[in-house]
């Protein structure tokens, strides 16, 4: 067991990227080699290409991070960046008799090769999509960065690559059974719901508008309703604050109901960790309801101008509305629930 950075890499996941690549490529025709992965592994796996330092690596992290670019984005760059991802972990164990991934998938549309970056199975990205999403984030990254998005021996592993000739992939849980689980839980409790899938991308901020507007109308029509999404929201980081897209779309809630009754909400990362510094102590999201309006205008907050600052963890520390929960140890996305009573 090793524990590794996420989701900066740390040196731990350099050196476990390694031994398993090691590992694998000692597996015969007498061995199996099983892939157990979940959401997080494309961190806490790091093996750069030749040429790219630990720190480079972890200096494009840290920009695609703070980019706003959606997950399937960020593991296209990263991919092209890798000895371990897009396919090359079955290429260093291919002379096993059998390789077997097992996943539990935390990202939208639950594409196997987003999955930790899919190190197991067939990349459908190229090194010049790679360089096409450095060029549309303006990432700060360096020169050996760019020469290695040049060498055509940092492409990814493509379908038809001897690789995979004896190897399969099976999911085991996905992020739309705990959404159908959450939904079952709301019209128990006699919620109309409205459920907009697990599978929502977007900027967090943009996102919560769009909610805000099925709550206004919910409450307009007078109906009871439980509005249920899943997906990971991405956060374009301009300011100096801390938080993670789930506390920054309840941010963003709370400053356009801030004045409506009966309403409150949820919105957290499943795996206990909402963005943040990848600490153990971060907080899984943020809840907001009417104390949290209240003590807004007797603190005289202005969520404004910590959506301004990227500062949600710092706006709702001061409400005593963060979500603490601790790592949950699994990760099936992110989960954000409104009730309009």
């Amino acid at each position: 067991m090793v524990e590794a950075g996420h989701p900066v890499p740390d040196e731990a996941g350099l050196k476990a990227a390694d031994d398993t690549l090691r590992l694998a490529a000692e597996a015969t025709l007498d061995d199996l080699l099983l892939v157990l992965l979940t959401g997080g592994g494309s961190a806490n796996w790091i093996a750069p290409v030749h040429g790219v330092s630990f720190a480079q690596k972890q200096q494009v992290n840290r920009a695609l991070l703070r980019s706003g670019a959606p997950i399937g984005e960020m593991n296209t760059v990263r991919k092209h960046l890798s000895r371990i991802k897009g396919g090359r972990l079955a290429r260093a164990g291919q002379h096993a008799a059998e390789i077997v991934t097992l996943a539990i998938s935390d990202v939208p549309h639950d594409d196997p090769s987003a999955i930790a970056s899919g190190p197991t199975v067939p990349d459908p990205t190229t090194l010049a999509d790679a360089r096409a999403l450095v060029a549309k984030y303006n990432l700060a990254i360096d020169d050996a960065v760019r020469r290695a998005l040049d060498d055509p021996r940092n492409e990814s592993c493509k379908p038809g690559d001897p690789a995979f000739a004896h190897a399969t992939f099976e999911l085991l849980a996905k992020p739309k059974a705990s959404i159908d689980a959450a939904v079952r839980v709301a019209q128990d409790a006699g919620y109309e719901t409205i459920a907009l899938g697990a599978d929502l991308e977007g900027e967090a901020r943009e996102v919560a508008a769009e909610h805000a507007r099925l709550a206004f109308k919910a409450r307009s029509e007078g109906k009871r309703v439980a509005i249920l999404s899943g997906g990971e929201l991405t956060v374009t980081v301009r300011g100096n604050g801390r938080g993670g897209p789930n506390q920054e779309y309840a941010l963003a809630l709370a400053d356009l109901l801030k004045d409506t009754p009966n309403v409150s909400a949820l919105a957290a990362d499943t795996d206990g960790a909402d963005g943040g510094a990848g600490s153990a102590t971060d907080p899984a999201g943020a809840i907001i309801d009417e104390t949290t309006f209240a003590k807004m205008k007797s603190m005289g907050l202005d969520p404004r101008a910590h959506l301004d600052n990227n500062d949600a963890t710092g706006f709702f520390a001061q409400t005593g509305d963060l979500l603490l929960t601790g790592p949950t140890l699994t990760n099936v996305n992110d989960v954000r629930v409104i009730l309009v009573d």
